[in-house]
């Protein structure tokens, strides 16, 4: 049962910005980084304007997963995104936000569903950093939606437990430039690293990073591995749900790695991976900080799919990755055919 005292004031919000030649590829595809960078900031702006309705502390809803998302229809230069967000599910300590892109040619008037997400937010105190404030309840339709919120809400969390057992796992370094070059579509002559210092334009309040600025790094990284391995125009087409399982500090440098799992005829699956380290504070470690798989479709000059040249295995680890990938990718397909079946 929802609690009679729950407020409906701060629970969505819609942000609009129209594409520029800056937030595309050379073709003028959006980058989906971009599209995640909105996502994000309107999820936050939602998430922390409803943990402020109540009294105590001030605090700010910091981002530790994002579901699957899908990428439904490309965004091009020029038109308008229009990002709805609106929380949907909220327990003692975390929130859900799901949140819709809508892409909008403004010559012709026709929009079109770009992209869903589902983000889980929680709120931390401005006072004291660590201390984690509670969350006021929202009221619900009906307690059939506040019990499915209820199941989505364990589920993300026993996933986010069960990631965490391969966070630490390391990944090769990328080929030095005076190494022998790597055979064409190979695992090791993709595979790309972007190192970034974190300045305050990417924090938050707290002098941490904004979830949606390591989203757009890591979409920038998966797209260079995919583009190195097909050679042609890459978009994002999906995001497996994306683990944030330590903060970065304004003042660390990440590394942000990806590299190719598996290759189906027309799509490639890319592990990304954000490795920090405080840049001040020299007794730090490096640590693993978020995780996800992004998945890329190649695409001619009139936008539509191209085969995807084959993975070439070389060892044994990358065929155990690479089976892993293909279950996920069965998965994922089973699952979108299910879903098309119960919409017609």
């Amino acid at each position: 049962m929802s609690v009679p005292q729950a407020r409906e004031a701060a629970s969505s919000l819609q942000l609009c910005r129209i594409m520029r030649p800056d937030d595309a590829n050379i073709v003028g595809n959006v980058h989906g980084g971009i599209i995640l960078k909105m996502i994000e900031e309107a999820g936050c702006i939602v998430g922390t304007r409803h943990c402020n309705t109540q009294n105590g502390d001030r605090c700010l809803a910091a981002l530790v997963r994002v579901e699957k998302t899908e990428f439904l229809s490309p965004v091009f230069i020029g038109e308008v995104a229009h990002v709805t967000a609106e929380i949907t599910y909220t327990s003692k300590h975390s929130l859900e936000v799901q949140v819709k892109v809508m892409a909008e040619n403004i010559l012709t008037g026709a929009k079109k569903l770009a992209n869903k997400a589902a983000l889980w937010y929680v709120p931390f105190s401005l006072q004291t950093v660590d201390k984690i404030m509670e969350v006021p309840p929202i009221k619900y339709a009906s307690e059939d939606q506040e019990e499915e919120g209820r199941k989505r809400y364990e589920a993300q969390k026993m996933e986010r437990l069960e990631t965490k057992a391969r966070t630490e796992e390391v990944l090769p370094p990328p080929p030095n430039t005076e190494d022998p070059p790597k055979e064409q579509h190979t695992v090791g002559f993709s595979q790309s690293s972007l190192i970034h210092l974190v300045g305050p334009s990417d924090c938050t309040l707290h002098n941490y990073v904004h979830g949606g600025v390591t989203m757009k790094l890591m979409d920038e990284v998966a797209g260079i591995v995919a583009a190195r391995h097909c050679n042609t125009n890459i978009v994002t087409a999906s995001v497996d749900a994306i683990n944030f399982h330590r903060k970065i500090k304004k003042g660390c440098v990440v590394t942000v790695t990806g590299r190719l799992t598996f290759v189906s005829n027309k799509s490639m699956e890319i592990e990304v991976v954000v490795d920090a380290c405080s840049l001040v504070e020299a007794e730090k470690e490096k640590y693993r900080a978020v995780s996800a798989f992004f998945t890329f479709i190649s695409l001619d000059k009139l936008n539509k799919p191209l085969p995807v040249p084959p993975l070439k295995i070389e060892e044994e680890e990358e065929l155990r990755r690479f089976e892993e990938g293909k279950a996920r990718y069965l998965q994922n397909k089973a699952k979108r055919l299910a879903d098309k079946e119960r919409q017609q």
